[in-house]
C-alpha cells in the first residue's frame, strides 16, 4: 500500500515539474519582441492563399468600367486559378501529420520484411 502511494506521489511530482517547465516555455515564447520572428511563427500556423487573392483582384478589375482593366483582370483570374492549383499551403501541422504517416508506413514495411 505504501509503495503504491509513493509511486503515485512520484508521478504527481513529475507531472508538476513538466507543467512548470511547459508554463515557463510558453511565457518565454510570448515575450517575443521582434516582429519578424512573430510573423515567421504565425506563418507556420496558417498558410495564406495567394491564388484566391489574385482571383479576387481579377474579378474587381473585370467589373471596373474601364476597357483596359478587363483583359488584365481576366489574366489575373486565370493566373490565380492556376496558382491556386499548384500552390502548396502546407502548415506545420500538415508536415507533422505527413511525417507520422511516413514513419508508420516505413515501420509497416520493416515489419513485413522481417
Amino acid at each position: 500500500m505504501v509503495d503504491n502511494l509513493k509511486i503515485r506521489l512520484e508521478k504527481i511530482r513529475k507531472f508538476s515539474d513538466s507543467a512548470k517547465r511547459r508554463a515557463s516555455l510558453y511565457t518565454d515564447m510570448s515575450k517575443f519582441e521582434g516582429k519578424s520572428t512573430a510573423q515567421a511563427l504565425r506563418c507556420t500556423q496558417r498558410a495564406s492563399a495567394p491564388g484566391k487573392k489574385m482571383q479576387k483582384i481579377g474579378v474587381a478589375l473585370v467589373l471596373a468600367p474601364e476597357p483596359v482593366t478587363t483583359p488584365i483582370g481576366i489574366m489575373l483570374i486565370a493566373a490565380g486559378t492556376i496558382f491556386a492549383k499548384k500552390y502548396n499551403g502546407a502548415t506545420i501541422h500538415d508536415i507533422g501529420h505527413e511525417t507520422k504517416h511516413t514513419i508508420s508506413t516505413i515501420n509497416d514495411f520493416k515489419n513485413t520484411v522481417m
